[in-house]
């Protein structure tokens, strides 16, 4: 943001138009301002801050199965058009031997021309039907790095919370995001490909999100055609960019019975706030004011919902999570959630995946 010497305007300023006289040379020139703003940025946070909620969580119980079905609908809207679907076309391409488990590499469709590379992990063990997890990956190198085939050189945590549950008992699918791992694009240095996947995506009439929550989808329906699955007992886990979507799965699919939303659970109020933080897939057109996180969350609700947040964490703080949290407790005890099923484990750390409440959160739920 620009400052006073700069000729620069702090949010809270205010601009008067100039008015003009006929004919007159000296028309706009006017008397001389303190300041004026240049900044897009500040220009985003004045708007963000004069936002108001379309509506509040409730907290009268009989209030509640209203709100959640508006809050749906308006969840809808946000989301626009979902491609059309097609044929799934399975195929198995690969199939290693891991010791306690194997990782077959599958490749299906979502869309006409659009596929989905993935790994699938099955335990040994398995006899029968039983809880499978769609394990989804965060920035960086995308499904390799949550079965543990590579790390994120940028990160200060293996994030391979894919092979820490095979290796639990789960079966798990981990696919690639559009724009990740085998489904990357080329993109110069320095250049995010989220937005860059933004930019195309809306200049086709299509959101980013909307794409990769459909894909999500088609995760689920890949996995409840598999014999060893048991599609009542389905999860999802992910970190950051992972949770965003672990959260809109959950929130948008009632066959995830539980949900890990690790790094990423606060307010987007919060996280907006906090420069360069949100890409350009983890948002929605005008969903400031109309969707938060405790709406989301809601539309989870009465099913399980574990929230890991660090105490460190800048991008998503910590206590804009507490805080979503109480809200979101009301509408789990008006609806009579069993007790533990909104859980919140708070971590000593930064923006990392920790996992600490996984294993136990999931084994009780699936």
């Amino acid at each position: 943001m620009a400052t006073e010497d700069d000729a620069g305007v702090g949010p809270s300023d205010s601009y008067v138009a100039p008015t003009a006289a006929d004919d007159d040379d000296d028309a706009w020139v006017v008397a001389p301002r303190t300041q004026r703003n240049f900044s897009p940025w500040a220009h985003a946070m004045l708007e963000l801050d004069a936002a108001r909620p379309t509506e509040s969580v409730p907290t009268h119980a009989a209030s509640v199965p209203g709100w959640r079905s508006r809050t749906r609908g308006r969840l809808t809207d946000l989301l626009g058009a979902f491609p059309n679907s097609t044929a799934r076309n399975a195929e198995l391409t690969d199939t290693v031997d891991c010791g306690f488990y194997t990782r077959e590499r599958l490749v299906f469709d979502s869309e006409a021309a659009m596929s989905i590379p993935a790994h699938l992990l099955i335990p040994k063990t398995r006899r029968r039907p039983g809880p499978a997890v769609v394990a989804v990956h965060g920035h960086g190198p995308g499904k390799d790095q949550v079965v543990g085939l590579v790390r994120d050189q940028g990160a200060d945590h293996p994030g391979d919370y894919a092979r820490e549950l095979v290796e639990a008992g789960y079966v798990v699918l981990a696919p690639d995001l559009r724009g990740f791992g085998e489904r990357a694009d080329v993109t110069p240095a320095g250049k995010d490909p989220c937005d860059a996947q933004l930019v195309a995506a809306f200049a086709a009439g299509r959101t980013p999100l909307t794409g990769n929550l459909h894909d999500l989808v088609v995760c689920l329906d890949v996995l409840e055609d598999h014999p060893l699955v048991d599609p009542a007992r389905f999860g999802v886990v992910g970190f950051s960019y992972g949770a965003t979507l672990a959260l809109f799965l959950a929130a948008w699919d009632t066959r995830v019975r539980a949900a890990v939303v690790s790094g990423y659970f606060s307010s987007w109020r919060d996280a907006h706030q906090v420069p360069y933080n949100l890409c350009g897939s983890q948002v929605l057109f005008g969903m400031i004011g109309e969707l938060e996180h405790a709406d989301l969350g809601a539309l989870v609700a009465p099913r399980a919902l574990l929230v890991e947040s660090g105490t460190d964490d800048s991008r998503f703080p910590v206590e804009a999570a507490r805080a979503t949290i109480d809200e979101l407790s009301s509408v789990y005890n008006a609806m009579r959630a069993p007790n533990g099923a909104l859980h919140h484990r708070v971590f000593d750390g930064g923006h990392r995946w920790d996992g600490g409440a996984m294993l136990e959160f999931l084994e009780r739920w699936l």
